[in-house]
């Protein structure tokens, strides 16, 4: 039989998880897979607080702090490689994307990949979370001073593998 704590956190979970996923996709350059798998552990960490914390007092603020803290705790795990797998090897020569299509996501998910796990959370949060400096030194218990340098850092190292990307593209045509 259901509490009313436990309908209170279903509650949450249908409210939440979307945008939950939507950031993990994001922090994992849309592996869909590894992202349930963020999203899962860091709601049964949140359930097993939920006790002391309620979604007016700021839960869904909670809830992302754990969901970027198992992310870097994933990605400090030397022993855990992740593989893509296609069905064919990408083409060398593929047209680089004009417009904010398909191929432009797959790129800047490409990109991102490549950035430490720290800049890449701090982009993500940025940018696609659209978090202020204040509220993502504090989900990743972090200075705003280090947020705003890995923001920089992080954007600065997005154009240089982007134009990487563009230069590489040119020279296969």
């Amino acid at each position: 039989m259901a509490t009313d704590r436990d309908e209170e956190f279903t509650r949450y979970v249908h409210a939440h998880r979307g945008r939950m996923m939507r950031l993990a996709r994001l922090l994992t350059t849309g592996d869909a897979h590894w992202a349930e798998d963020l999203v899962q552990t860091a709601l049964t960490k949140l359930y097993l607080k939920w006790s002391a914390v309620r979604p007016e007092l700021g839960a869904a603020r909670y809830a992302d702090k754990i969901l970027v803290n198992v992310f870097l705790d994933e990605k400090r795990r030397f022993w855990r490689h992740r593989e893509t797998l296609t069905d064919e090897p990408a083409e060398p020569g593929r047209q680089a994307a004009t417009g904010s299509g398909p191929e432009d996501r797959l790129d800047v998910l490409a990109a991102l990949e490549r950035l430490p796990k720290r800049q890449r959370a701090v982009v993500v949060l940025r940018f696609f979370g659209d978090l202020d400096v204040a509220a993502v030194a504090e989900l990743m218990s972090c200075s705003q001073g280090t947020v705003k340098s890995q923001t920089a850092r992080g954007l600065d190292k997005l154009r240089d593998l982007m134009a990487e990307s563009l230069d590489t593209l040119e020279h296969v045509r």
